[in-house]
Order: C-alpha cells, then sequence, then structure tokens
C-alpha cells in the first residue's frame, strides 16, 4: 500500500477531504494537503475525479535533516530503482520554510546528487540518459522536517484540458469549483454568474450537473510510470466517460459587458463537451433584467486590480446590491479582495470564507 498527498490551496483542504471521502478513499490526515492510502489505481482516480486539489503525489520518503549531509543520506536511503527506471528523467524541485537549510538551490542539487549516486549504483551504470519517461520529484523541509514525493499529476489538476484560452484575469478552475461547492447551490436550481468572463464558475457547476469527472480528457504523469497498469487506468476513464451526461445541465446562465470573453466561454464550452448547454448573454450588470425565480448568483467580479479602474469597480458594487432586488436573486455568492465590499453593497454577508486567488487573499461572501 502507498501513502499520496492532494495538495490544495489554502482554505481547500476541508472540500479536498470530503471529495476523497465521496470517492470512497478513506483520508489517513490533512497536514500540508490531504493524505490518503491506496494503490496506484486508487491515485488515478483522485487524479480524474477531485475537483478542489492542486496535484496528488506519492509520498516516497520522510524524515529530519539539520544538515546537507543528512539530507544527502535521507534522500540516498528511498529505493529509487523501485520507481525510476534506468532512462527516466527525474527532474528535482526544493521547498524550504524555517528550517536550518533554507538553500533551495542547495537542497535541489544535493537531492538530485543523492539520487543519480543509488541508481548509478543499483543500474551498474556511469551515465544516466533521462530521455525516457518524467519522475517529476519534489523535497520539501519544513521546520528540519523533510518529505520527499513524486508527481503523479503532470500539469497542475486545475488545467481541466477545456480552457486553452484564457481571458485577461482567469480564474482557476480548482478555485471556481470550490466557489460552487461552497455555495449554497444545488444541482436543478437556476445559477447565473453576471460578471461570468470566460465561464469557468459555470463551466464547473455544470460539470458537478452532468456527473463529469474533471480530468477526464487530459493525461497526467503517472500513466507513463512503469509500475502503473494503464489499462486498469483506462478503465476507469472509459468508465467515466460514460457516466458524463450533457442532458443534465439545465437552469445555468451568464452575461457579461465583454464581447470577447463570452466568445471565449463558447470555445470553451464545446471543448468541455456542453455546446450550448448553457445560456450567454452579453449585458451589464446594472442592466440586467428579473432573473428565473429561487436563482442563485455566484459570481467573481472585477477587483480593480487587473481589469477596470478602483473607483469602475466600486460603483460596480454598490449597483451588485440590485441583484437582489431588481433581479431577485435569492442568494448572491460573491468573491472580492475589496475589504469594504460589504460596506459597498450596504448589507453585511450572511457567511463568509477567507480564501485565495493566486497570491492575492480574498474572501467569499455570501447574502
Amino acid at each position: 500500500m502507498m501513502e499520496w498527498i492532494a495538495s490544495a490551496a489554502f482554505g481547500l483542504e476541508g472540500l479536498v477531504k470530503r471529495e476523497i471521502q465521496s470517492l470512497g478513499i478513506e483520508p489517513v490526515m490533512v497536514q500540508g494537503g490531504v493524505r490518503f492510502a491506496g494503490d496506484t489505481l486508487t491515485a488515478f482516480k483522485a487524479n480524474l475525479e477531485l475537483r478542489t486539489a492542486d496535484r496528488v503525489q506519492l509520498i516516497v520518503g520522510e524524515g529530519e535533516a539539520h544538515s546537507f549531509e543528512e539530507l544527502f543520506q535521507l534522500i540516498g536511503s528511498i529505493p529509487w530503482e523501485d520507481y525510476i527506471t534506468k532512462s527516466a528523467q527525474f527532474p528535482v524541485t526544493g521547498q524550504c520554510a524555517r528550517s536550518q537549510l533554507m538553500s533551495v538551490r542547495d537542497v535541489q542539487s544535493i537531492s538530485k546528487k543523492a539520487i543519480v549516486e543509488r541508481l548509478k549504483k543499483r543500474y551498474k551504470s556511469e551515465w544516466l540518459e533521462e530521455t525516457g519517461e518524467t519522475y517529476a520529484i519534489h523535497v520539501a523541509i519544513h521546520q528540519d522536517l523533510v518529505r520527499i514525493t513524486i508527481d503523479s499529476s503532470g500539469d497542475a489538476l486545475n488545467r481541466r484540458g477545456y480552457r486553452t484560452w484564457v481571458g485577461e484575469a482567469p480564474l482557476r478552475e480548482t478555485l471556481a469549483a470550490a466557489l460552487v461547492d461552497l455555495s449554497p447551490w444545488y444541482s436543478g436550481q437556476p445559477l447565473h454568474d453576471p460578471c461570468c468572463g470566460t465561464g469557468t464558475i459555470l463551466i464547473e457547476a455544470a460539470f458537478k450537473m452532468s456527473r463529469r469527472a474533471p480530468g477526464l480528457i487530459r493525461p497526467f504523469a503517472m500513466e507513463q510510470w512503469r509500475f502503473v497498469d494503464k489499462k486498469l487506468c483506462d478503465n476507469l476513464r472509459r468508465e467515466a466517460k460514460f457516466r458524463f451526461n450533457p442532458d443534465l445541465v439545465e437552469g445555468l446562465s451568464g452575461s457579461d459587458v465583454d464581447p470577447e470573453a463570452l466568445l471565449l466561454f463558447k470555445k470553451h464550452l464545446a471543448q468541455a463537451g456542453l455546446a450550448g448547454r448553457i445560456e450567454i448573454f452579453e449585458k451589464d450588470l446594472r442592466d440586467l433584467g428579473p432573473l428565473k425565480e429561487n436563482t442563485c448568483v455566484i459570481t467573481n467580479p472585477p477587483y480593480g486590480e487587473r481589469i477596470g479602474s478602483k473607483k469602475d469597480t466600486e460603483s460596480l458594487y454598490r449597483q451588485m446590491r440590485k441583484l437582489e432586488t431588481k433581479a431577485h436573486a435569492k442568494r448572491v455568492c460573491v468573491l472580492t479582495a475589496n475589504p469594504a465590499f460589504e460596506k459597498l453593497y450596504g448589507k453585511r454577508a450572511t457567511r463568509k470564507r477567507r480564501l485565495y486567488n493566486g497570491r492575492l487573499e480574498c474572501e467569499y461572501l455570501i447574502f
């Protein structure tokens, strides 16, 4: 049995834990991500199905290191030959925080050297070609505790494969999925995004409605690993394709003032296998008419950081209250980086949660 960790952005670990449990996988602990035990097929299922996790990594070693010599010995004690083939590529990245070893470059160099020396000895070779499949190794040191992992995902899990075009300030797919999951919206209830941009929030909601696996149309690094049964992985992917039902998507709509963003939205929908499943129209939020009865609004309006001026965005925030009054929205859920949003909106949020959009600290407000 192997041990894995599903990493997540700050504030989303609880969501990832619940997702893992919903897949029939029992989490071991929540610590710097969500740990779980299982075979390679379990990890492939996690890669395929998790909506809010960043990556799934195989934990191959842990221990303490107070010096570079101790780090070298720890890395060299791991049976790398059980994972890495003679011709495989194995790039090493590092991360250091509040530890005696704080040079990321030195940590990477010493870790790489320890792995090379071990593999050269086991394969009885003076040269490792590194031209084959990739095993991306990460060495993380926190308070002198070292965790060594191999990335099974490849590209980060927010790269679903449907969004090859992005707008000016794209919202990560994993964060968009989290906004949907943290909202009071439920499948079957009308949902509208009045600042939909290229459509990420609504597409992630449509994935949930249609039972579409987020990783359905993208590859994962672990599919090339020698100890992974690719046929079993292919079977899981086929089952996920069979489960995906676009006909279940209804009641979703989005509007925006940017026609180019809406054009990208339509392209994303087509690439996600959801062409025509979401109503899209060009409309300023201020001019939005009544929405369907019982509509929930989830939106990520401009912050005034990269799109629009501060004055324009504050004016927009004041107008957003009309979503409840003029448009008759049942619930309004807003991701914002403006600490004065509630004052501008004219009402205190019923619930709020701190999240990060990239490195930008935000609040998710539910009215």
